[in-house]
């Protein structure tokens, strides 16, 4: 069992930037990948980004590339999403998961890969 729980969220004015937190708990937290996902009103939950066990791999959507950065700290059970130059169209619940049985053939991009979801945490961006 993994508890995901995130944190950071709120109301920024576009072209800020906001940092997201995620802690977990339960099983190795540096023996599976974590990632980002978001889910806009009315719209299906989306990837946003994924990083390896051991962080040496990371992938964005396109969407966010350039402007978002995902890191995480297997000490102390974290992962983060690093929001900038932030839009109106980023407005969305966020999600951090778990995917326990990641490999590099994996389809990190869909949610069914994943085992262990948060909360969700609120992102507001106005214009």
């Amino acid at each position: 069992q993994v508890l995901l729980v995130e944190s950071g969220g709120g109301l920024v004015q576009a072209g800020g930037s906001l940092r997201l937190s995620c802690t977990a708990s339960g099983r190795a937290f540096s023996s599976y990948a974590m990632g980002w996902f978001r889910q806009a009103p009315g719209k299906e939950r989306e990837f946003v980004s994924v990083i390896s066990p051991t962080g040496a791999g990371i992938y964005y959507a396109d969407s966010v590339k350039g402007r978002f950065a995902i890191s995480r700290g297997n000490v102390r059970n974290r992962v983060y999403l690093q929001m900038n130059s932030l839009k109106p169209e980023d407005t969305a619940v966020y999600y951090c998961a778990a995917d326990l049985r990641y490999s590099s053939g994996s389809d990190y991009t869909n949610a069914g890969e994943y085992d262990y979801w948060g909360q969700g945490t609120q992102v507001t961006v106005s214009s």
